[in-house]
């Protein structure tokens, strides 16, 4: 039985993340396992109430904000399992869940990478992950399979070869994990996991979806919906997405494609929506490509 490593990083949302592991001792029956939980600067810490509650957990406090790929490697670094399960904290699990990932990865060795069914915890009835369309790299857009339709099982015959992973759960195998090393830290928050999936992939493994497995997702939670955080890191890190994984082709299409198109369309979008302070986001965000190399380090974000 392979062991498995469920890492998940918390932000501000301790009583989220006691849900999850509350989920986590319910529902589980995979018995070679380890939970490692990372503190990623909350501004309470929770560690030290987490350590008497839940004594069979890891936990491990960071006092700077080292973003989603940040965090989760400081989890993985302390991982001794075979399998690493990154979750996000404001998940749910249900029964069978881990066994029938581990035995996607066990029963396919092509398999770098496999992410669950994913439903929205508040519309339990309701699709929002069953896999990834591949990626348009001229114009950086493809479409999430099955987002907002009523599960009826439309989805459950295509288990196998998906475009990428979803952040929120994602299995991922120990040995493509060292080939393609750790999740990029500069993305900070989006598009990591997909960075991650495209280096996964050429290394000569493929991304799966199992629709046999269920997590439940209760989305937008640490960030917030219509944020102006998320309005610059979905920007910024669609074109560093870009810079790191399309050939210099593709690159070039791209930036004339977001410079005459996307950009007009969405402070278009902005002004109409009432949110003119989102414009100020996405010259920041384009501006950061233009003076940063792609490897460069994230210092930070402002209002």
């Amino acid at each position: 039985m392979k062991k498995v490593s469920i890492v998940t990083v918390n932000f501000n949302h301790s009583l989220v993340t006691d849900e999850l592991l509350d989920s986590i001792a319910e529902n589980n029956t995979y018995s070679n396992l380890e939970i490692i939980v990372v503190d990623n600067a909350s501004k309470i810490n929770p560690v030290p109430v987490w350590t008497i509650k839940y004594p069979s957990i890891t936990f491990i406090r960071s006092e700077i904000n080292l973003g989603f790929a940040g965090g989760n490697n400081l989890g993985i670094k302390a991982a001794t399992g075979d399998y690493l399960f990154l979750i996000n904290n404001d998940t749910e699990i249900t029964k069978g869940l881990i066994e029938t990932l581990v035995s996607t990865l066990d029963e396919h060795p092509e398999v770098g990478m496999v992410s669950p069914k994913i439903k929205y915890y508040e519309k339990p009835d309701m699709l929002q992950y069953a896999g990834y369309t591949p990626m348009n790299y001229f114009t950086a857009r493809n479409n999430c399979e099955g987002q907002f339709e009523i599960d009826k099982g439309q989805y459950d015959h295509v288990t196998g070869v998906t475009g990428f992973a979803h952040g929120a759960a994602m299995m991922v195998r120990r040995e493509a994990m060292e080939k393609a090393g750790l999740m990029s830290e500069n993305f900070f928050l989006y598009y990591e996991e997909m960075d991650w999936c495209d280096r996964i992939k050429r290394q000569g493994y493929t991304v799966w979806v199992n629709m046999q497995a269920l997590i439940y997702h209760k989305e937008s939670i640490s960030v917030g919906k219509g944020s102006a955080l998320k309005e610059y890191f979905m920007t910024r890190n669609r074109i560093l997405f870009e810079r790191r994984n399309a050939s210099l082709f593709q690159q070039i299409v791209f930036y004339f494609h977001y410079i005459l198109i996307v950009s007009p369309r969405n402070i278009i979008s902005f002004i109409k929506n009432g949110n003119p302070r989102f414009i100020k986001q996405l010259f920041r965000a384009i501006w950061w490509n233009i003076s940063n190399d792609k490897d460069s380090t994230y210092l930070g974000f402002k209002e």
